[in-house]
């Protein structure tokens, strides 16, 4: 009997000791599965670290957005100056020719040419001339450079002649009308 109750003690034993283990793996698991308060210097370079990559972002986009506006400027100059090169060609062409000329009828009718052909490049890139005489001085479109008596009652305060012309492009200013005001 004594063999019997030593076996039993010897179970309960380990019984309580594979139970005494079991008990602290779940202790230790439940303090793992804990979560830790972040302490308020975490939680600043959590923050601090969102602003700094937030910071780099906008500053890269500012770059690249920079860059592709150039670029945009660049391809839209290109693209008007490849237009304007026929009327490069045909003024060298002109030249040429009009050494060796005596017709001035046909000079002046290459010259015209040139003239519409280069006319017809601007308007089709969106240039328009402003036209100005008769008009009311408008000082956000004109620039008045003298001003003379009016001939009539009627021209007092409008442009009576433009020295140079004035262009819009696509409705916007490029330059202003050089004008002659009558008072």
């Amino acid at each position: 009997m004594s063999e019997e109750k030593e076996l039993n003690n010897q179970e309960a034993e380990a019984k309580n000791q594979g139970e005494g283990t079991v008990n602290d793996q779940a202790q230790e698991a439940v303090e793992v599965e804990a979560p830790k308060e972040p302490t308020f210097e975490d939680k600043f370079n959590e923050l601090n670290d969102k602003y700094m990559r937030i910071h780099a972002e906008f500053d890269n986009y500012r770059k690249r957005t920079n860059k592709e506006k150039l670029d945009i400027i660049g391809s839209a100059n290109a693209s008007l100056l490849k237009d304007l090169l026929p009327v490069m060609d045909d003024f060298e062409r002109a030249m040429a020719n009009n050494e060796n000329i005596e017709d001035v009828k046909s000079m002046k009718e290459g010259f015209s040419l040139i003239f519409n052909k280069f006319k017809m490049t601007l308007e089709n890139k969106g240039v328009k001339p402003m036209i100005v005489d008769g008009e009311v001085f408008d000082a956000d479109i004109h620039e008045a450079i003298a001003n003379i008596p009016a001939p009539k009652k009627k021209l007092k305060g409008k442009v009576i002649e433009a020295v140079e012309k004035g262009y819009y492009l696509n409705d916007k200013v490029i330059r202003y009308a050089k004008v002659v005001v009558g008072q």
